[in-house]
């Protein structure tokens, strides 16, 4: 079934980053302006150093920014995928999922079997971090943010080091967390696999948004096709 897009969940304007480094001052985003709409699905492509995660890490709070504003509107709650699982050692795969809302009596104490079999770990439930694979850890990374409920979920390139089999299966899960009502923003590196995915698309390029529109229209752009998908 086709999803609705309903209003705007949050909504960026004029956001600009900048770093002094060794006296030099670096501009990591740039009077970046974009619109979020509850439940869909956007992506970022941008080649590494453009900014795509620095925009995350304001979007979630972890870093201010220099100017500019984040309505977040009806994002109350965002998770955030990191580009790597960053899972406790010491913990099973259920506990790393519901290790980050322990504390929360609004939520169960353990990720139920719809949300493990989405992910393909209910058999390694009971497993640690060393006995999973990469894609199985990235997995369980997805569930700990899937278990918060978030109204946004913002992915840093959840594909880095998986294999091309991983990475459709990854995206595959992704592509369902979108349709069944959260709304997801996904940077990525891989350009071709995230445009074949979402609804809307921006082109970020040395801190700066350089092309947007429907995700259909950007993966048959030229422009595109000659800097990102190596056509």
């Amino acid at each position: 079934t086709q999803k609705q897009v309903i209003n705007m969940l949050l909504n960026i304007t004029a956001l600009t980053k900048t770093y002094t480094i060794s006296g030099k001052l670096i501009t990591a985003l740039n009077t970046v302006d974009l619109t979020f709409s509850e439940n869909s699905f956007t992506c970022i492509v941008g080649k590494s150093g453009c900014g795509k995660t620095t925009l995350l890490r304001l979007l979630s709070g972890l870093e201010p920014a220099t100017s500019g504003t984040i309505d977040y509107g009806k994002a109350a709650k965002i998770g955030f995928v990191f580009q790597e699982p960053r899972l406790m050692p010491w913990l099973t795969v259920n506990a790393n999922i519901a290790f980050a809302v322990k504390n929360d009596p609004s939520l169960p104490a353990a990720p139920d079997e719809k949300l493990l079999e989405l992910l393909g770990l209910k058999a390694f439930q009971h497993s640690f971090p060393a006995q999973l694979s990469g894609g199985m850890a990235q997995r369980t990374a997805l569930g700990r943010t899937l278990f918060q409920n978030p109204d946004l979920i913002l992915m840093d390139e959840p594909s880095m080091g998986l294999s091309p089999l991983l990475v459709s299966e990854i995206f595959d899960i992704i592509k369902v967390i979108n349709e069944s009502g959260t709304t997801v923003l996904l940077v990525e590196q891989n350009a071709k696999k995230a445009l074949s995915i979402a609804d809307r698309a921006y082109v970020l390029e040395t801190g700066k948004i350089t092309l947007s529109g429907d995700a259909k229209d950007l993966i048959n752009d030229e422009s595109v096709k000659k800097a990102y998908l190596g056509e």
